[in-house]
């Protein structure tokens, strides 16, 4: 039984996490195949360096090489206990690290970071990781080797978020893995990055490497596929908001799809497509809780399977406003706008702007305000500086509630205003599918633990049937 496991940042956070997936990948009772992610929160550092140097703010993409270097050598240090592979994966460390600033300076000569030279410092994150896990592998015992996806995985060139190539990434993971798969020996492919075919290194977007896993999957013709990461599986809510909230224990393909469209963190949206198309079932699971079973995710759910909405919320978002004064603004500079943001590697996870608005207002991730702002201050550059508006508004979360066919009498989306409007949450904007099964909200961010706790409640789905 073959089995891909893939380990989220928060799974090879530190040390102790990544002795724990280790523990987990040789508990295996069959052959696995890891993929893995860079440690917590180390993407973020390399873009935040590329975007300084691009700057001229030497001294900061400086810090930040010296952190990472810093703290991928801790965990070196505390992982490997024999000198040479201590000092050869220290090494390797090292030298990704040095043509790491190597880049940065590259970039800051040129005094502008591209998607393609974005798409080249992400992928240094999961490189590392992938050499430290299969170390430690080693270490204990196991036959295993590190390979780099820009090996396996074969895209087009649309940087920052590139579309795989189904044939050719196939052949590259039999002829490639497969053979170490036979062999009996674990290969630990880095997740999220990926190549063209002229070699050019890719990323698949952010928290790509569960679509890497789905991928690796198809081409390997897995039985199943594993996403690891620091939740039992997909929840009802937040168990860090709702401590009740409970795990959806069985879902079907188009349902986990649409819980990964509207934000759940444990699943990228992508993934489900490769799975899908080659009959694979995917199963979510906790590294911390190894023993809880998760959320299977299969084609065909049992038909006695208990279904219930789920609520997803995301916080770390900030409202920007850019706009006119005046009935200056039109829908044309608000596609300009979207446009500017998606060519800087700025995701939007929900923008609104109303017919009789002069103002579009763009929820983003609070590591990418300074970035938006400096983009959008360019794009338009050239609209009178009396007449044209953009700032910061406030710090918000989103709110998705997706639920399924015929849950209640009153439907979710009815079911949620009465909910909202009886707790007096502030409303910021509003998007809802052309169904009435899901819908999400923009509200402040100091509101969303009581907003979720209510619907939680008023849903009525902390108590078991």
């Amino acid at each position: 039984m073959l089995i891909i496991h893939k380990f989220g940042g928060t799974s090879v956070g530190s040390a102790e996490r990544l002795a724990a997936a280790a523990d987990i990948v040789l508990a295996a009772e069959h052959q696995p195949v890891v993929v893995v992610s860079a440690m917590s929160k180390v993407t973020n550092q390399l873009i935040a360096g590329a975007r300084a140097a691009a700057e001229g703010r030497d001294t900061i993409y400086r810090e930040i090489k010296a952190a990472l270097l810093a703290r991928h050598l801790a965990v070196v240090d505390a992982l490997l206990t024999r000198s040479r592979a201590r000092l050869d994966v220290g090494g390797f460390v090292e030298d990704r690290l040095h043509e790491l600033e190597q880049l940065y300076r590259s970039i800051a000569v040129l005094g502008e970071v591209t998607v393609r030279g974005l798409d080249a410092v992400a992928a240094f994150g999961e490189q590392l990781s992938a050499h430290i896990l299969a170390a430690t592998l080693r270490e204990r015992g196991a036959r295993a080797e590190a390979l780099s996806a820009t090996e396996l995985i074969v895209t087009d060139d649309a940087f920052g978020a590139a579309h795989p190539l189904p044939g050719p990434t196939r052949e590259r993971l039999q002829a490639r893995v497969k053979p170490l798969v036979e062999r009996g020996a674990i290969p630990v492919i880095t997740g999220y990055i990926a190549a063209t075919e002229a070699g050019v290194t890719t990323t698949l977007g952010r928290s790509g490497s569960d679509f890497t896993a789905a991928l690796v999957g198809a081409g390997l013709d897995a039985d199943e596929v594993w996403i690891w990461s620091d939740v039992d599986g997909i929840l009802t809510a937040d168990p860090s908001l709702v401590p009740e909230a409970r795990t959806l224990p069985e879902l079907s393909y188009s349902e986990a799809a649409d819980l990964a469209y509207y934000g759940a963190e444990v699943l990228h949206p992508k993934t489900v497509g490769p799975v899908v198309a080659a009959g694979i079932p995917l199963r979510l699971r906790n590294s911390f809780n190894p023993q809880h079973p998760g959320t299977l995710v299969v084609k065909s759910p049992r038909p006695d399977r208990e279904r219930l909405p789920a609520i997803i919320s995301t916080t770390g978002l900030t409202l920007l406003a850019v706009g006119s004064r005046d009935d200056a603004w039109h829908l044309a500079l608000t596609a300009r706008a979207l446009h500017c943001l998606s060519a800087a590697s700025v995701d939007v996870p929900m923008f609104s702007q109303s017919f009789s608005e002069h103002t579009l207002n763009l929820v983003l991730r609070e590591q990418d305000q300074a970035h938006a702002l400096k983009t959008l201050q360019g794009e338009f550059a050239g609209l009178s500086a009396d007449n044209f508006a953009l700032g910061v508004k406030e710090k918000v979360a989103t709110v998705s509630v997706v639920g399924v066919p015929g849950w209640n009498d009153k439907g979710i989306v009815s079911h949620t205003f009465a909910a909202l409007g009886q707790h007096g949450t502030r409303v910021i904007a509003v998007a809802q599918a052309a169904t009435e099964h899901n819908v999400s909200f923009c509200i402040p961010e100091e509101q969303v633990g009581d907003t979720v706790r209510f619907l939680h409640q008023e849903l009525g789905l902390g108590v078991a049937s």
